[in-house]
C-alpha cells in the first residue's frame, strides 16, 4: 500500500524514484479496474509522462493513485457499450450469437424514437449520455440541471423506447 502522508518532488531526477517506489501499486490498481495488462501499463506510464510534461513541483502518493484511477475510468467511459460489457463481464463476443444483439430494424426504431418522440431536453440528455458517454454529473454541469433531472430524463427515454419496441417488436 502506498503511504500518502509525505510529499514527493517531481523533478526529472525524482520521477525515476517515484516510478520505482510506486509503479507496482499503481499498476495493481489499474489491473483491478481494467483487467488488461497492456492498457494498465500504458495508463501508469501516461501518469508519469503527465507529471514530467506538466512540471508538477509536488505530488502526494495518493495523487498518483487517484490519477491512475481517473485515467482508468476515462478509458472505460471511452469504450463503446459492447466493449464496456466485455470489459466488465469478461465476455468473448464470439460466444454471443449475432441475433442476440439489436438488429438494424431495432436500431433504426430507437434512433427514430429518440429523434421524434422525445422532448428536446430529453433528447439532449440521451445524446450526451449515449453518444458522448458523459456521466450524470457531466450532463448535469453541461445542461445546468440536477443529476436527479438527468436521471428522470433518461428514465423517461427508456420508458418511451420500451413502449415503442414492444409495440413494434
Amino acid at each position: 500500500m502506498i503511504e500518502g502522508s509525505y510529499m514527493c518532488m517531481t523533478t526529472n531526477g525524482d520521477i525515476e524514484q517515484l516510478f520505482r517506489t510506486h509503479y507496482a501499486a499503481m499498476y495493481r490498481l489499474a489491473m483491478l479496474i481494467l483487467r488488461d495488462d497492456a492498457v494498465s501499463r500504458d495508463i501508469v506510464h501516461d501518469v508519469f509522462e503527465a507529471l514530467l510534461v506538466a512540471g508538477k513541483s509536488e505530488v502526494t502518493c495518493i495523487y498518483l493513485l487517484a490519477a491512475v484511477r481517473n485515467r482508468c475510468l476515462k478509458h472505460v467511459r471511452s469504450l463503446s457499450a459492447l466493449e464496456r460489457m466485455k470489459e466488465v463481464y469478461s465476455i468473448d463476443t464470439s460466444e454471443i450469437a449475432d441475433e442476440e444483439w439489436p438488429d438494424d430494424t431495432i436500431i433504426t426504431l430507437i434512433r427514430a424514437t429518440v429523434s421524434n418522440d422525445l422532448t428536446e431536453a430529453c433528447r439532449r440528455v440521451v445524446n450526451l449520455r449515449f453518444k458522448e458517454n458523459k456521466s450524470y454529473q457531466e450532463i448535469s454541469e453541461i445542461l445546468g440541471i440536477s443529476r436527479v433531472a438527468v436521471y428522470k430524463h433518461l428514465r423517461h427515454a427508456i420508458d418511451v423506447l420500451r413502449q415503442k419496441i414492444s409495440k413494434n417488436g
